[in-house]
């Protein structure tokens, strides 16, 4: 079942008379519970791909779909519903509220987006943190935490709201191979466990062969894709792992 796809989508950015194509009738598909990593270099569109997939900026052209819903018709306010109803970010630079503790950043979006009722929020919030790994620190502030602990709370906290979507933007590029990897891990679990949809926005070679299905977009076209049998398609390089779209 798909949950997201994507007809031609293009995306032009304008500065007076200058004109950006960040995205050029770019087609695909991602199924429901796929875990799946975008690649290119720096200025390929990948970070545009998922702003669009996840309602915050639009398409020029083109039609994507989201969950069912052409996201494009969306105006503000009911892009931001939809956000909190089916989709969890999580970012590179983490976004935790300075000034809360972990439980409470978690337990911020059930408040604010979904106005939850405090037992219930107590239960989701402590399963997460315990899912995460991050049970004993809930208490702390992010900058009495490591960032391979805020990046787990970060985790939490996409996951809260029980999205069926969840956009990772670079999420470990700041963090080592130990930390990143033990964050990688309980996000495949939670997948495996809930039918979530995890996708990527990524440069790094750890996430891509845990990946599923991985999408490679340079100046803006989707140049090829790539099914990999439960992740890790250690035995050939990332270079040789791609086939070329169908036609549209």
């Amino acid at each position: 079942m798909e949950l997201i796809a994507g007809e031609n989508v293009s995306k032009v950015y304008r500065s007076g008379e200058v004109s950006v194509n960040a995205l050029k009738g770019v087609t695909f598909s991602i199924e429901k519970g796929a875990f799946v990593s975008i690649v290119g270099p720096s200025g390929s569109g990948k970070t545009t791909l998922l702003n669009l997939i996840g309602c915050l900026d639009k398409p020029s052209g083109g039609r994507l779909l989201v969950a069912g819903t052409d996201v494009a018709s969306l105006g503000r306010a009911d892009s931001a519903v939809f956000r909190g109803s089916h989709i969890g970010f999580i970012f590179q630079s983490f976004n935790l509220i300075p000034v809360l503790t972990a439980y409470e950043n978690v337990e911020y979006p059930l408040i604010m987006v979904q106005n939850v009722a405090a037992a219930q929020r107590r239960e989701q919030v402590q399963d997460l943190l315990e899912a995460v790994g991050m049970s004993d620190q809930q208490q702390k502030r992010p900058d009495q935490l490591s960032g391979g602990q805020k990046q787990r709370v970060a985790i939490a906290r996409a996951l809260v709201t029980r999205p069926e979507l969840v956009l990772a933007d670079e999420p470990t590029a700041n963090l080592d191979h130990d930390t990143a990897m033990g964050i990688i891990r309980p996000m495949k679990s939670i997948r495996e466990e809930s039918r979530t949809t995890f996708v990527f926005s990524t440069h790094d070679l750890r996430i891509i062969d845990e990946a599923e299905r991985i999408y490679r977009i340079e100046d803006g076209r989707l140049e090829g894709s790539r099914a990999q049998e439960g992740g890790r398609g250690h035995d050939e390089s990332v270079a040789d792992r791609w086939q070329e779209p169908p036609p549209v």
